[in-house]
């Protein structure tokens, strides 16, 4: 709607993970080195948290798109499974041959015979679950005995979980004790700095065809990152509704006034305190509405 005013080729706050926008912000650049070192030590389990909106499935499709050269990966976006639904699903992502009617024990000696072919081709196999805080137990389970298909000096599978910090809750369960001590590489998604926001801003602008000055003022990016409290998704939120809003009044520089508008269109985030009008002055405008209306009527009826 907005792309060809602004001269953009297409809509840079999108809410759909895009690898193209990926924007190396401290707490996903400090998550990427913690995920790659951890496969270089030949560690079998990582697991990288972070709240709704911190940009958990952005950074596991961008470890897939690092990964693809150099590994065999399995990206599993839905982890309402089943253990033999898992293995269905790891077995068909690696293109295995196996019966339709293939039991767990075949699926898991044919992945076990996959994971040999690939050690010698020095391409390890790793294992990306996105949303694993849903992951039922008899599944975690289910891959916590695949992981033992190692070889005495290391492993042949690596399994990333990326989950919201209800997954840490879980793996404090009993139960899961033993997926627990396997985790030996952790990190938790940070949100946005202030001093990003700017950087962060302009970045996906410019992938999405911007060029020549800053779009958004200080004074609205100051706003943004109040309102959105460094949350990448809400950021992208209220940036897309702040260009509409732009869009609408004919402006080509966006000003604190309409992030504001933003804000205000959007449930469930809060208005900067000092944006805020006193309870007594709404009160006060409704005295003075009601006043007004009362001397019209009694002025029609003289």
């Amino acid at each position: 709607m907005y792309e060809q005013f602004y001269g953009l080729r297409e809509k840079p706050f999108s809410l759909t993970p895009d690898t193209e926008y990926f924007y190396r912000y401290g707490g996903h650049q400090e998550a990427l080195n913690v995920l790659l070192v951890a496969l270089r030590n030949g560690e079998g389990f990582v697991r990288v948290t972070g709240e709704v909106g911190t940009g958990k499935t952005l950074l596991c499709r961008q470890m897939l798109k690092i990964l693809q050269d150099d590994c065999e990966t399995v990206y599993l976006p839905n982890p309402l499974l089943t253990p033999l639904e898992l293995y269905q699903a790891i077995a068909h992502e690696l293109q295995l041959e196996m019966p339709k009617e293939a039991s767990v024990q075949q699926l898991h000696q044919g992945i076990f015979a996959e994971l040999v072919r690939l050690k010698g081709l020095k391409r390890p196999l790793v294992v990306l679950i996105d949303e694993a805080q849903a992951m039922p137990y008899r599944s975690l389970e289910a891959l916590r005995l695949l992981s033992n298909l190692e070889t005495e000096k290391e492993k042949l599978l690596h399994i990333y979980f990326f989950a919201q910090p209800e997954f840490d809750q879980r793996l404090e369960e009993h139960n899961l004790r033993q997926l627990r001590q396997r985790i030996t590489f952790s990190y938790r998604l940070t949100t946005l700095q202030r001093e990003e926001l700017a950087a962060y801003l302009k970045h996906r602008l410019e992938v999405a065809g911007l060029r020549g000055s800053e779009l958004f003022s200080p004074s609205a990016v100051a706003l943004l990152y109040q309102g959105s409290q460094g949350i990448p998704r809400i950021v992208n939120l209220l940036a897309h509704k702040a260009l509409l809003v732009g869009y609408g009044k004919g402006r080509r520089h966006i000003e604190r006034s309409m992030v504001l508008a933003a804000i205000r269109d959007t449930t469930g985030i809060t208005v900067p305190r000092r944006f805020r009008l006193p309870p007594f002055v709404f009160e006060f405008s409704m005295v003075m509405l009601v006043a007004v209306m009362t001397l019209m009527i009694w002025g029609a009826l003289r």
